[in-house]
């Protein structure tokens, strides 16, 4: 898989059902009535994605609903991201769409949350007026509160960062999903203050959720039929929670553990990691854990030292590459897929030219690839001008993409022959009649669909065909398909 844009290209937003008037059901099972409704749209990566679980839950239990029509709902909202500027425009001319329904049933409220409400918070409410509330990562709770103030005509507004809030008493409301895999926030914020990066303004420091309240979390999910949760953090690396009555130090590679003897069936996956802080404890516990994924999303950002230097990242190319190396040493069946960003402050031809050798010497299976856009308040928007012509940066990032997906088209070619265990998240998008799911290396496997087995079951899978993005296969006989590793 490789995209040069997933926040615009794939058009990742969460819209839910038409239920105004039922009652809804949460995840404890306690009935919840509701008689007004709310639409959602959520943008970016996929912390957004929980966070709007997270509201879903809040509103819940205000007597609010989730729709999946606009034109009806009392709530508008929509999570976004200020990642990039696209991704911000995007939001706008959402917001100016949502104004126009908001005209044909005066009295619906349209509110902002997530990374661009502190920025924009007065433009937004104020001069542009295109918005009743706004709200920030870590104001969702004051929800009830800032929706009775925009009711009443008051500014709906609360983006306050915290240095204590994990949301780890609220069972999110699993949104338009397919009831087999799941989201498990574990942490939030951000220590690292890359310079090109605005999250650490947007979403505040770090702090870990307490990890019983993870463990039970994912218990649950998998009592319910979940049978894959992907625990989520800016650095989940970085996860570190001290048991107040023991003292004992909850480190990742603990969680991880903890998650996994849930019970073998539940398939845990994790993103995103820093790679100063992954360690060699982590690398273990997925050698030892069957069903901790051999997949590992360790972003490089640039090839190049110097500029590795100018973004902040406290590591260079000769680090990272050891780091790569210590991986696939650990786990040698290991896929790991990277985040790449072309035209950064000052970069040379030659600077370039280290990425393109970086994807190529570190085989990435598929990368997330943009070339720079700055953003207002962070460190690089303060101290390097932004002096890369756009045309040179869209064309080094054609030439990123280009190489990624020469790689991986190898990469996917090489696992024709092999047989993989893969989970069924559904059917496929294109054609009822095949299967779609996930192999241990997050690849989406396509196959045919056979009676016998059944969305949330685990069915082994022989590659037979792939491209860039996908691999195609059968499902074989399980006494035909013991595969030889973890696959």
């Amino acid at each position: 898989m490789y995209n040069s844009n997933p926040t615009l290209d794939q058009k990742d937003k969460t819209i839910l059902h038409d239920r105004q008037g039922e009652v809804m059901t949460t995840d404890k099972g306690a009935a919840v009535p509701f008689d007004k409704s709310f639409y959602i749209e959520s943008y970016g990566c996929q912390m957004n994605f929980s966070d709007s679980e997270i509201v879903a839950s809040i509103l819940g239990q205000s007597g609010y609903g989730p729709t999946r029509n606009m034109e009806v709902a009392d709530l508008i909202l929509i999570n976004t991201c200020s990642i990039r500027e696209k991704a911000e425009d995007t939001v706008r001319r959402r917001l100016t769409e949502f104004n126009k329904v908001k005209k044909q049933k005066p009295g619906t409220l349209i509110g902002v949350l997530g990374c661009m409400a502190e920025r924009l918070k007065d433009k937004l409410l104020d001069q542009e007026k295109l918005v009743d509330l706004v709200v920030g990562p870590d104001a969702y709770r004051d929800l009830p509160n800032l929706l009775k103030s925009a009711t009443d005509g008051e500014r709906g507004l609360n983006v306050l960062l915290s240095r204590e809030e994990t949301y780890a008493d609220i069972s999110p409301m699993r949104l338009d999903n397919n009831g087999v895999t799941a989201f498990i926030s574990i942490m939030r914020g951000c220590d690292n203050m890359c310079s090109f990066c605005v999250v650490p303004f947007t979403r505040g420091r770090e702090r870990s959720r307490n990890a019983f309240t993870i463990v039970s979390e994912a218990t649950d999910l998998y009592t319910q039929g979940y049978r894959e949760v992907t625990l989520l953090g800016q650095n989940v690396d970085s996860y570190k929670w001290e048991n107040p009555e023991t003292k004992e130090v909850v480190s990742f590679a603990k969680l991880l553990v903890l998650v996994a003897e849930v019970h073998p069936n539940l398939r845990v996956r994790f993103s995103t990691s820093h790679p100063k802080d992954i360690t060699d404890e982590v690398l273990y516990a997925i050698r030892d854990y069957e069903n901790i994924c051999n997949y590992i999303h360790l972003p490089i950002q640039s090839g190049n030292s110097r500029i590795l230097k100018l973004m902040n990242r406290t590591y260079d190319r000769d680090w990272y590459m050891d780091k790569v190396s210590r991986i696939y040493e650990i786990i040698p069946d290991c896929a790991v897929t990277s985040d790449i960003i072309t035209g950064f402050c000052s970069e040379t031809e030659e600077e370039h030219v280290d990425t393109l050798t970086m994807i190529k010497w570190a085989k990435y299976s598929m990368s997330y690839m943009f070339f720079y856009s700055e953003r207002p308040g962070t460190l690089a928007a303060r101290k390097y001008p932004d002096d890369i012509p756009l045309e040179v940066k869209k064309r080094r990032l054609a030439e990123v993409i280009e190489v990624q997906k020469e790689i991986s088209t190898e990469h996917n070619q090489k696992d024709i022959g092999n047989t993989y265990k893969v989970l069924i998240e559904g059917t496929s998008k294109r054609s009822d009649d095949d299967y779609k799911g996930r192999n241990t290396h997050n690849k989406m496997v396509i196959f045919p669909v056979v009676d016998s087995y059944k969305q949330g079951d685990y069915v082994y899978v022989k590659i037979d065909r792939s491209n860039s993005a996908t691999l195609f296969g059968t499902i074989v006989a399980h006494e035909e398909s013991i595969p030889t590793s973890k696959s």
